[in-house]
């Protein structure tokens, strides 16, 4: 029983990808395409920062650090600040991308201005975002800089200085954000777009009726239809991370077996979407048409364009129901953070979630649709 049940499922994988490679359109669109937008991506688009969340270890605790970091509450570039007790809670809120820039002040902050030296004040910038880096650290030291006039001006010799550095990117190399981020972007095309013709062109070529009449099951179809799209898309995926890793020299610090599950379940959340939007659609122009509306809102809401954090509250709630976000946040946060099990499982039971509701709703569509 077991058996028969494999062998239709490999049957129909079979026809599946023998259409998808019979198909130049389809071919095209998998192989050439992607690796092209991967180029012209990684030099075209470009990113702007409105809002910067900071977080801050003050150490002094003197009028001075209280003053510097008043100027920076006061600033109407900087929205939440969170203030810790240490470097354990610093580092956290910065690798869970909770804060753009982080302000550590030394204990020697107040005794360094009142003896007329050099004071420091370490600027650190999650280099995952790169442009938000640049400018919320530009911003930081153009506040910096300006209080430290004052301090000089008082007390002659007395001075600032910040010292920048860029978490996860040292030198802000823009390349390595947009290119982690376009690699999960064109593998989401790829993967929905697949998934999304499947079974619409069984409907437009007249072959729907006869997968109705054969021994195939629903779910046995939907096997069919899913699997060889996750395939195909999994193997564009490395080969594009191949692509940026050799050509582009951008190195990989996490696992290579998380990254692995965390692309397989990311797409399998994408498959259950797309999936859905073929079991609606009963042509193939309609099923385009479905995924380019599913994919604007989808992009805008990932964090790709702004970060989630300066969205309206109720468009924050919204994105935890986009599969797209986490797939992001996986693919840059393991691609140049080296993200640990517990911060990837933490993403991944989101997109477990959504797979599982995509993939039955769109199991109980198609079921409708036989009967």
């Amino acid at each position: 029983m077991l058996r028969d049940f494999f062998r239709r499922v490999l049957a129909l994988m079979k026809k599946e990808f023998i259409t998808i490679w019979n198909d130049p359109k389809t071919k095209g669109i998998i192989i050439g395409l992607p690796i092209v937008q991967l180029l012209i991506f990684s030099n075209a688009a470009t990113m702007e920062v409105q809002n910067i969340d900071v977080v801050a270890l003050d150490r002094s605790k003197s009028v001075e650090s209280r003053e510097l970091l008043s100027r920076f509450e006061n600033s109407p570039r900087f929205r939440n600040f969170y203030y810790v007790e240490n470097e354990k809670d610093f580092k956290k809120k910065l690798d869970e991308q909770k804060v753009q820039i982080g302000l550590m002040i030394n204990n020697d902050f107040a005794r360094d201005i009142k003896s007329g030296s050099i004071a420091e004040v370490q600027v650190i910038a999650d280099g995952r975002q790169t442009n938000s880096a640049s400018i919320a650290s530009g911003y930081a030291s153009q506040i910096i800089a300006g209080y430290g006039a004052e301090v000089s001006h008082q007390k002659s010799g007395a001075g600032i200085n910040p010292s920048v550095r860029n978490w996860f990117n040292p030198n802000l190399e823009y390349k390595w954000y947009i290119l982690t981020v376009i690699v999960a972007m064109l593998s989401l095309v790829t993967t929905l777009i697949l998934t999304a013709l499947s079974i619409a062109r069984e409907r437009e070529l007249g072959t729907f009726d006869q997968l109705i009449v054969s021994p195939l099951s629903s779910p046995e179809i939907l096997l069919g239809k899913s699997i060889p799209p996750l395939i195909i898309a999994m193997l564009l995926t490395m080969v594009m991370t191949g692509i940026v890793i050799l050509f582009f020299h951008i190195p990989f610090a996490g696992s290579v077996i998380l990254f692995l599950v965390s692309i397989f379940i990311s797409l399998l959340a994408i498959v259950g979407v797309g999936l859905y939007i073929s079991s609606i659609c009963n042509t193939q122009q309609q099923a385009i048409l479905s995924v380019m509306t599913f994919m604007m809102p989808a992009v805008l809401l990932s964090g790709f364009i702004s970060p989630i954090e300066d969205m309206p509250v109720f468009l924050q709630y919204l994105t935890w129901l986009n599969p797209v976000r986490f797939f992001m946040v996986l693919t840059r946060g393991i691609f140049l953070k080296g993200m640990g099990l517990e911060e990837v499982i933490t993403n991944l039971i989101p997109l477990i979630i959504i797979a599982s509701i995509t993939l039955t709703l769109a199991g109980r569509t198609f079921k409708r649709k036989l009967g």
